[in-house]
């Protein structure tokens, strides 16, 4: 389960203040009223899932585990970055599982791509392609890449059966290919947006493969939906934690920065960034979205938010209870002068680490929150994934912002067809 304590700047007076928007603003994500409306399929989608279709993805997840050393997952923004730190958070960044999971679509480094493909060379792999609309220009070029050395090493029949693919459910680029194909397919709601797609086929299928066990995730995220849609401000941590967030905003701290303590725990920072950033960012509004993972950059950014300009405020993300540990040995020199550390667990350093850094941030000036959990297993994670999409909607309803559009990334699409000289730029 999880827990808020919010920085000291908030009190009851603050929260109290908010009550009727708050009210308001839940009313209308659950009536489906605000802006964005026709993107709010992810706010039910934990109780209202393709029951079958996720049969059928775990049938398919096994078929993969049995008969493949790697799967390739190919996309980009919210049809990547869930799945990744999903699988990053729960399997760790040196996972010993049987299955390899390698990510490609999301890049047009020539470096990485030519890397990934050159390892691929003679490997067994599948591949799952991830699109809405089949013609996301940096997952494109990676998934022809992928289907021709797929083709190549093991023909087209046997290729049909390595080839999965979350996509529109009736049209599109991709759709189209499948079909014509015969490749295995699920759906990508068309009323939930990617950022917000990770209980979805799109992160459901890539886990499901990686041994996740993907029903316990949809469990942590029932149990969220049904705390936090119930519950008035008083009692309610995701929307005291968006309330929060817009306080923080109109008083001149326009930075957050998301912080953990595990470097596997580093791209449910990159979600963040992305689902805050993406959703938010617009009519020149909006909190910064950044991050950073200590203790390692307590050695690089510790300065700067201990002493720098104050324009910042941190949430950090601290699990209690780590899934592995390690204690730490007698040394008979003692020269680095460990020794009064010998027998204690890891664990204990890192927690004495942020619970140090915490209280020097604070006394330094740099608004602090916590969420608490106590570990980070399937069901806490879908319970903290769907509280920061709830939570997301909340505090760009509160700006004025509809949160789940994206006007400006179009911009430099726009620009960057015109000088690739694709028709009609």
């Amino acid at each position: 389960m999880l827990d808020l304590r919010l920085n000291k700047m908030m009190n009851e007076d603050i929260l109290k203040g908010y009550e009727k928007d708050v009210e308001r603003i839940n009313k209308m994500i659950d009536d489906r009223s605000g802006a964005g409306n026709d993107y709010l399929g992810w706010a039910d989608w934990p109780v209202n899932y393709d029951k079958e279709e996720l049969v059928r993805i775990k049938k398919d997840a096994q078929y993969v585990r049995d008969n493949f050393d790697i799967l390739v997952v190919c996309g980009i923004g919210g049809s990547y970055l869930g799945a990744r730190c999903a699988l990053e958070a729960l399997n760790g960044l040196k996972s010993d599982d049987k299955l390899e999971i390698i990510f490609m679509g999301q890049t047009f480094s020539p470096n990485y791509v030519a890397q990934v493909m050159n390892y691929l060379k003679g490997k067994n792999f599948a591949i799952n392609v991830i699109s809405k609309s089949g013609t996301t220009t940096e997952t494109s070029i990676s998934f022809r890449l992928l289907k021709e050395l797929l083709e190549k090493q093991v023909g087209k029949e046997k290729a049909r059966r390595a080839i999965y693919a979350t996509t529109d459910k009736e049209k599109g680029a991709l759709k189209t290919l499948c079909n014509n194909e015969g490749y295995a397919t699920y759906v990508l709601p068309s009323d939930i947006g990617g950022r917000y797609s990770v209980f979805t086929a799109v992160g459901t299928f890539p886990l499901a493969c990686a041994g996740v066990d993907v029903d316990a995730l949809l469990k942590g995220a029932q149990e969220a939906r049904s705390d936090i849609r119930n519950k008035s401000l008083k009692d309610n941590d995701c929307y005291k934690y968006a309330v929060m967030r817009d306080y923080m905003y109109r008083h001149n701290k326009p930075v957050e920065m998301y912080v953990t303590y595990e470097p596997q725990m580093s791209q449910i920072s990159e979600w963040l960034k992305q689902l805050f950033g993406e959703s938010e960012g617009k009519e020149h509004k909006a909190l910064f979205p950044a991050s950073a993972t200590f203790s390692t950059d307590l050695h690089s950014l510790g300065q700067y938010i201990q002493d720098g300009t104050p324009l910042l405020f941190e949430t950090i993300i601290n699990v209690k209870e780590p899934k592995l540990d390690i204690k730490i040995p007698h040394d008979n020199d003692d020269l680095d002068g460990l020794n009064y550390l010998e027998g204690k667990d890891l664990a204990f350093v890192n927690q004495k680490a942020f619970e140090g850094t915490l209280k020097a941030h604070e006394d330094g000036g740099v608004p602090c929150n916590v969420i608490y959990l106590d570990k980070l297993d399937e069901y806490n994670l879908g319970y903290l994934f769907y509280f920061f999409m709830r939570a997301c909607a909340m505090s760009a309803y509160m700006l004025d912002i509809n949160p789940f559009n994206q006007p400006g990334v179009e911009v430099y699409k726009k620009n960057m067809f015109h000088l690739l000289g694709k028709k009609g730029y």
